[in-house]
């Protein structure tokens, strides 16, 4: 047995239970069909009782080696954060190759943007922040002797549990480095989703860091706009530019959603703004760290709260007089 089997043994689940909880990847279980393979929801019995989760069926035609199966379940295992996906376990047999995650009943941000009733801008911003600190924590934790570079954030990775709380998913593409030893990657071709791709990746084949930040930084502003960058998939590189023009020119009101601009604080909307923008600068050394996000994202949340808390005495003493 290898130290790999002897250390994640624990979480290896038999094909037979994966096929029965998803009934045998039937199509109507696919919540996600993806470039790498699909993920099924599914009711997988687990000391006695049954859980909700989300299997991921790597794609057998592209030939996903069993070394970079096992780093990210390594990876995967390793990474416990209240905004990351929890592993429930994985398989490895029959040449299937599963990973099977808690199931996050809400589904993907993706799947809210344009709708400013069920996804409110107070929510947004609770959902932004803890993507931000997700980011925080797998690209530096103290507690780990690994740096994690997601290269696959956007708004369908971020999936969102019952309480609306974000969870960053989907770690297919990323890379590990030591914590200590911080350095760009090189890779001969570049992968990611086309729009929220850092430019300055796609030019130099290197990845930071700072690549998670830009892709974070296309979220923020489908987040403030309601829009989905794959809206037209002609014009999916638009996004980014047709945002940054707006911010720069003064006149970014007229890409918000309408409905969402009604429930801002304007200081919550500058703050906000501002962090999104300086998400896309063209050299990633002009962008913001990871920590500074979740700082700029924690004020405009705190001056959103505050904004609701000075107006919710004047709509109650309003309902009163009627």
């Amino acid at each position: 047995m290898s130290s790999f089997d002897d250390k994640f043994n624990h979480l290896k689940l038999p094909l037979i239970d994966i096929q029965t909880a998803t009934n045998n990847f039937a199509h109507e279980n696919i919540i996600v069909k993806g470039e790498f393979g699909n993920v099924y929801k599914g009711q997988l019995l687990s000391s006695g009782n049954l859980i909700d989760i989300a299997a991921r069926r790597l794609n057998r035609k592209l030939g996903y080696a069993t070394p970079e199966f096992q780093t990210e379940i390594m990876m995967l295992a390793s990474l416990k954060h209240q905004n990351v996906v929890s592993i429930v376990g994985f398989c490895d047999e029959d040449n299937e190759k599963i990973i099977i995650y808690n199931y996050e009943a809400k589904g993907s941000l993706e799947q809210y943007l344009s709708d400013p009733v069920t996804l409110t801008w107070t929510q947004r911003l609770h959902i932004c922040l803890g993507i931000a600190r997700a980011l925080s924590y797998i690209h530096y934790d103290k507690q780990r002797s690994f740096s994690v570079i997601h290269r696959d954030v956007k708004s369908s990775n971020i999936l969102l549990g019952d309480n609306w709380e974000a969870k960053l998913s989907d770690f297919a593409l990323s890379m590990m480095q030591p914590a200590a030893k911080r350095y760009d990657l090189l890779f001969d071709q570049p992968c990611g989703t086309p729009g929220y791709i850092d430019p300055a990746y796609l030019e130099s084949a290197t990845v930071n860091h700072k690549s998670d930040v830009y892709s974070l930084g296309v979220v923020l502003f489908e987040v403030l706009t309601g829009r989905k960058v794959h809206s037209d998939d002609r014009d999916w590189w638009l996004f980014a530019k047709t945002a940054k023009s707006h911010y720069e020119n003064g006149n970014l009101n007229d890409v918000i959603h309408q409905d969402l601009h009604k429930q801002m604080d304007q200081g919550s909307l500058k703050k906000f703004s501002e962090a999104a923008y300086c998400c896309l600068k063209d050299q990633p050394s002009q962008r913001p760290n990871i920590d500074q996000l979740v700082f700029a994202l924690d004020q405009a949340l705190k001056l959103q709260l505050a904004h609701e808390d000075s107006v919710r005495p004047i709509l109650s003493l309003s309902l009163f007089l009627l």
